[in-house]
């Protein structure tokens, strides 16, 4: 997460590369909830200039992951837990719709992409939380990429990060998180095989279990 943004593709500009690594550690409360964002320290970070930060974070701040105070600054928006059942009844929705049009739409190259996914969990490190947590949000990304509507996939991104970070939050406490991400298999198995009705199923149990893992918790 350290990389400097130009050492992304120069195909992606420097707003959104700017943006993927702030959001990813917005995500991952690598900067903590309530935490300030420094802006002259991240173009020195990232070696970017002043208007692909403050463009990125005007996007966070519609994502609801930081939030503007005039004359204050820029600061990570807090993680409350009460959000958890807005959240989960926004997922609950779309993750099995995202599912069932991931299996109907996916074209060969999505195919192969997910198998090779699907073929990466088996050697994901199960002690580790933080990592599998990384992997959960991979799969839902590549997931939603498959469903080929950059509407509907902005506004599934978005929901999964804020559970993202309300798991990291509660990550110190969480057991059977390697289970979690292995509930991943078949559900890639179903949209791999183009079974609708099967991914979209998995998909609303795996939304479910998130939201009664977190509860027990409460």
């Amino acid at each position: 997460m350290n990389a400097r943004v130009n050492d992304e593709p120069a195909s992606v500009s420097l707003t959104e590369q700017a943006y993927a690594v702030l959001r990813d550690r917005l995500v991952m409360l690598e900067i903590k909830p309530g935490e300030p964002i420094n802006e002259d320290r991240l173009r020195t970070e990232l070696g970017v200039g002043r208007t692909p930060i403050r463009e990125a974070l005007k996007r966070l701040e519609q994502e609801r992951l930081v939030v503007a105070f005039p004359r204050r600054g820029t600061f990570a928006t807090d993680v409350n837990i009460s959000d958890l059942s807005h959240i989960s009844e926004v997922r609950r929705t779309l993750e099995p719709l995202a599912a069932a049009a991931s299996a109907e739409r996916a074209t060969t190259e999505d195919r192969a992409a997910l198998t090779e996914l699907r073929s990466r969990l088996d050697t994901a490190p199960s002690g580790d939380n933080i990592e599998l947590l990384r992997t959960d949000v991979g799969v839902h990304r590549a997931i939603y990429g498959c469903v080929h509507n950059p509407f509907l996939e902005d506004t599934l991104i978005s929901y999964d990060n804020l559970a993202t970070r309300i798991w990291c939050v509660f990550l110190p406490r969480l057991s059977g998180m390697a289970g979690h991400v292995d509930e991943h298999v078949p559900l890639l198995t179903a949209i791999i095989e183009g079974d609708a009705k099967k991914a979209s199923e998995l998909a609303s149990q795996h939304v479910v279990g998130f939201e009664q893992a977190i509860r027990v918790l409460i």
